[in-house]
């Protein structure tokens, strides 16, 4: 996957992705953020923020660091933060493959549906682990490849559709990214339609 041109295709979709997203985010995604983003507390990196759509999840006693590579997405995250006056969460224009962060910085790492998007997966595992704090956790809500190989059929043929709009590969195996990452397994849930949306909290393997 080519980073510049998925970063052009977010940049072009920012104006409206909050609409194409509405359907999900209030059906699954509101549900989840609250339960598993909510009760954090201390230094939290979201990956992928996007346009916003987790900032109000967050309570007062986290602070936040939001990174996206796509200015465009970060404008509207941005434009939500001034409008809810939220003061405990910065935004910076970031990619997961290269952090800007000094190792052991964050208490958790928090992403939505962003690895789907990430041209070398497990390179941006890896800086994850590196920032996280011994004691940290990754947590992540993404959508993966099914094991039913009838919801795995559809998901080949609508991939190619998804990739040209937005440059995501909605067949990848992110456990297994996890695991090759370096990180450790510590829950994994079936969130929705079966197991396409699924939680993984990782941590540093020993």
């Amino acid at each position: 996957m080519n980073k510049i041109s998925t970063i052009k295709k977010y940049d072009y979709i920012a104006n409206i992705y909050d609409f194409i997203s509405n359907g999900s985010e209030k059906r699954w995604f509101s549900k989840w953020k609250k339960q598993y983003f909510s009760p954090l507390k201390g230094n939290i990196l979201e990956v992928g923020i996007g346009t916003g759509r987790s900032i109000e999840y967050y309570n007062n006693e986290a602070k936040v660091t939001g990174i996206d590579f796509s200015e465009k997405m970060l404008q509207k995250a941005e434009e939500k933060l001034d409008k809810l006056g939220i003061e405990n969460i910065i935004l910076k224009k970031g990619d997961v493959e290269n952090l800007e962060f000094e190792d052991n910085s964050f208490d958790y790492v928090v992403t939505s549906c962003v690895f789907c998007s990430v041209p070398n997966p497990i390179k941006g595992l890896k800086e994850i682990k590196r920032v996280l704090k011994p004691t940290g956790e990754l947590i992540m809500i993404e959508h993966m490849l099914s094991k039913n190989p009838i919801i795995a059929l559809l998901e080949y043929i609508h991939n190619p559709i998804t990739k040209f709009i937005t440059g995501a590969n909605i067949n990848r195996d992110t456990k297994q990214n996890i695991l090759d990452s370096g990180m450790k397994i510590i829950k994994e849930k079936n969130l929705a339609l079966y197991d396409v949306f699924r939680l993984f909290i990782a941590e540093k393997s020993d």
